[in-house]
């Protein structure tokens, strides 16, 4: 007997979800599955459930475009409390120790910022989703476990200073993918002479999409209820999420070509080593690698429709 098909639509776009805090990206991303009544559903990076904001989710073969967008910069608002010490690192933890606040101005905050810019390596928190043999961190984390991780290159681009109050401070932290905000937050309070912990994380941008173009859960349920016509017309096309590639297009013979995992030729001048690639009639059909002599492999190519 055959393998029966996974229920729901085939349906390809990608809606940018202003997510909620206390819910996590996975919660979230069921929601909207469901939704949709999407067939498959991924999203570009998990949010802490603390955490709320930019959420791109992917529908369908957007899904493939996700490890891409994974990659991409990523911008947030944190506020740090001082004086409370967390064995997660944000207000979900246990409390570890408290301490007095000591007495900071903005000009001590900004004189430390420059010392958390550029490329660096950073250890990963206990309490994250990386695995250590085959085991998520944070589950042994809450054991009370804990094993030696290893660093990883992360580069702060920019951090601003937005706020302060007498026991808090609030940033603007431009970073690359792999950044444990959290872990950022605690090392700068260590320097002001106070341990920190997160109590606010805002996600304001990732991979070029920002709040502006984010719906809520709560948003997208109304809109539901009018039909999934009305649903639909939220979703962003697929090729405009990576607009800094160079476009292929291609002739129908290279398009089957691509399809069955061949290599094309083309004539178009390199600029670029990833490419997006269309079809005669401008659809786009997937991700490539192209070389300097205009060989084009396939990478990520979407099913026929």
């Amino acid at each position: 007997m055959g393998r029966r098909n996974k229920k729901g639509r085939n349906i390809t776009g990608i809606v940018i979800i202003d997510k909620p805090t206390g819910r996590s990206s996975n919660h979230v991303l069921q929601q909207v599955k469901r939704l949709f009544d999407a067939k498959k559903a991924g999203h570009t990076g998990a949010l802490d459930p603390l955490a709320t904001g930019v959420l791109p989710i992917c529908l369908g073969d957007a899904t493939k475009v996700s490890s891409y967008l994974l990659d991409a910069d990523k911008r947030y608002h944190v506020t740090c409390q001082l004086g409370v010490v967390t064995d997660s690192g944000d207000s979900d933890g246990a409390v570890l120790n408290t301490s007095e606040t000591p007495t900071f101005s903005e000009q001590d905050v900004a004189n430390l910022l420059p010392e958390f810019m550029g490329e660096q390596d950073q250890v990963p928190p206990m309490f994250s989703a990386l695995k250590y043999q085959g085991q998520p961190l944070y589950k042994l984390a809450r054991q009370g476990i804990e094993v030696e991780r290893k660093s990883r290159r992360i580069t702060i681009y920019d951090i601003q200073l937005l706020s302060i109050t007498t026991e808090s401070f609030t940033l603007d932290v431009h970073c690359s993918k792999g950044t444990y905000i959290r872990t950022l937050v605690e090392d700068i309070s260590h320097k002001l002479g106070s341990g920190g912990h997160v109590i606010m994380l805002r996600r304001v941008s990732a991979a070029g999409y920002d709040l502006e173009q984010a719906i809520t859960i709560e948003q997208l349920e109304e809109i539901a209820e009018q039909g999934l016509q009305h649903l639909d017309d939220e979703l962003l096309a697929a090729e405009n999420a990576l607009p800094d590639w160079p476009s292929i297009h291609a002739t129908d013979d290279m398009v089957d070509a691509l399809r069955h995992g061949q290599t094309i030729k083309v004539n178009q001048d390199f600029d670029g080593e990833k490419v997006r690639l269309f079809d005669a009639n401008k659809q786009f059909i997937g991700l490539g690698e192209m070389t300097e002599q205009g060989i084009v492999a396939p990478k990520r190519v979407f099913v026929a429709v």
